[in-house]
């Protein structure tokens, strides 16, 4: 049997109100000709991946804001600080500001998946609609492109 689902509207259980997130029946969300649709507990497994993954980036965000409180807070005005030491203090500032600015992405895109699961549109490319594939998205839940979109927005960059 080829099934071809398409995006459709979100129902909320109760089981999902207590998440504060609906769940998208699990027929309701696309996949490409030729594979299984969504079962339940597929979905289930999506929603937890991404919640637990939402978790452990406010985690990570919230270790890393302290972090780089206390880099700014001791950074003082250098004075005693050869210039290796000044210079180290530099680098780990920036290495901890570029951690916590990729977190800040990762943590969007994440709840943005979440979004599209309780809207029915999980597992739809947005660039060209079309379903991403039940198995790209299980392997990377934040997908929000099919392959094909994915290799044209690369080779741009």
């Amino acid at each position: 049997m080829v099934a071809k689902k398409t995006a459709g509207t979100a129902r909320k259980t109760a089981d999902d109100t207590a998440g504060g997130l609906a769940a998208a029946t699990p027929g309701e969300l696309a996949v490409r000709p030729g594979e299984e649709p969504w079962t339940a507990e597929e979905v289930a497994e999506a929603r937890t991946e991404l919640l637990s993954e939402v978790m452990r980036l406010r985690v990570e965000l919230e270790a890393s804001e302290m972090a780089i409180s206390g880099l700014m807070r001791d950074s003082g005005d250098g004075a005693g600080d050869d210039q290796a030491d000044t210079g180290t203090k530099n680098i780990t500032r920036e290495s901890e500001l570029a951690l916590a600015a990729n977190a800040t992405s990762m943590l969007e895109q994440t709840e943005r998946a979440l979004e599209r699961l309780e809207a029915g549109t999980y597992g739809l490319c947005e660039n060209c609609g079309k379903p991403i594939g039940k198995a790209r998205m299980q392997a990377f839940p934040r997908a929000t492109l099919c392959v094909d979109c994915k290799q044209k927005q690369e080779r741009r960059h």
